[in-house]
């Protein structure tokens, strides 16, 4: 990625297709646990000592689309040692902090490279530093700068201002989609599980164990169960503005509600009303845990209104299932 000249390496903002691959696999969460830079002072351009420092975490993803927004620029990037955590994740966990920032600062003896105080910061890096302290053990003026690094040149160009746009996270539809693709392939495994669960149960019936069922109830599992998962890793994301309620959870049980009602309109899970009572209170659960999980994503919520919409939600998503649960297996006897 780039060649050492004394501590600093030096980078290019162009991607090139390894990292445009990384990226795509970043977006199906494969191997995003390890995707990460090493910690310290990155270069791209020819600075020199009046040149700006962007800081950011070292989670490659974050890296590259700082990098690829320096096009043009002669910059220092000083990198911080976030665990591979996004800039965001990683100033709520506080490894994208005060003390991680004062630690590279003198680390990397940045005050022998530039002949300036300045430091710009990522805006959704705030909520972990004290800039107070930063200044008081360094000397380094910290300023945040434009949420999206695509704003970062005309920040630049308007003398380091940060216009109103530029302070705004939307998480518009474009921004939600993106991030959908993480939340289905995280849970991947336990689709697979419980596909497997209920194609195995769906052969019970009270003349003993039939494979016709198996084929047949199977096939009505399967699509119920595979529309809670998209209805709620997918739908709910997807339209989140517009379903009512504050609570992911509720809005995943809405829009399942919606998805399971054209299932029974069109005739395809049948007529037997405890099947059908028992196939939508699982749905409805399965859709609201998705939905829910999609809390860690977005904008839209704070860590303590995570917390209440857990304690909310879980125990009648439980609740959902195990009554469910209990009336699809009744069902298979009558």
């Amino acid at each position: 990625m780039g060649n050492f000249d004394n501590k600093t390496i030096q980078v290019s903002p162009e991607w090139s297709i390894i990292d445009y691959l990384g990226a795509f696999k970043m977006r199906l969460s494969i191997g995003r646990k390890n995707y990460k830079v090493a910690p310290g002072l990155y270069k791209t351009g020819d600075p020199d000592k009046n040149a700006e420092i962007f800081v950011t975490a070292n989670y490659k993803l974050s890296f590259d689309v700082l990098r690829k927004n320096l096009k043009g620029l002669d910059a220092w990037i000083l990198v911080l040692d976030t665990k591979g955590i996004n800039v965001w994740c990683a100033a709520g966990k506080g490894t994208f902090g005060t003390e991680e920032l004062v630690r590279q600062i003198n680390q990397q003896d940045i005050k022998t490279v530039v002949s300036h105080k300045r430091l710009i910061l990522p805006q959704l890096g705030a909520p972990g530093l004290a800039a107070h302290i930063v200044k008081a053990e360094t000397g380094f003026n910290v300023k945040y700068g434009p949420v999206r690094a695509s704003d970062i040149k005309e920040f630049i160009e308007n003398g380091k201002k940060v216009t109103e746009a530029m302070r705004s996270v939307q998480f518009n539809f474009t921004d939600r989609i993106i991030l959908t693709p993480v939340e289905i392939m995280n849970s991947l495994w336990q689709l697979a599980l419980i596909l497997v669960a209920f194609f195995i149960l769906s052969g019970i019936s009270s003349s003993g164990y039939s494979f016709q069922s198996v084929i047949n109830q199977g096939a009505i599992a399967a699509l119920v169960i595979l529309s809670s998962y998209i209805s709620g890793a997918f739908l709910t994301p997807a339209l989140l503005p517009w379903l009512p309620s504050r609570y992911f959870a509720a809005k995943g049980i809405v829009m399942q509600t919606l998805v399971f009602s054209v299932l029974v309109s069109g005739g395809y899970l049948g007529s037997q009303i405890t099947f059908l009572i028992a196939w939508f209170l699982m749905s409805i659960a399965l859709s609201s845990y998705l939905a829910m999980n999609f809390t860690g994503a977005s904008t839209y919520t704070s860590l303590s209104g995570v917390i209440k919409e857990m304690k909310l939600f879980i125990p009648v998503q439980i609740i959902a299932v195990s009554v469910g649960f209990i009336l699809f297996i009744i069902s298979k006897f009558i």
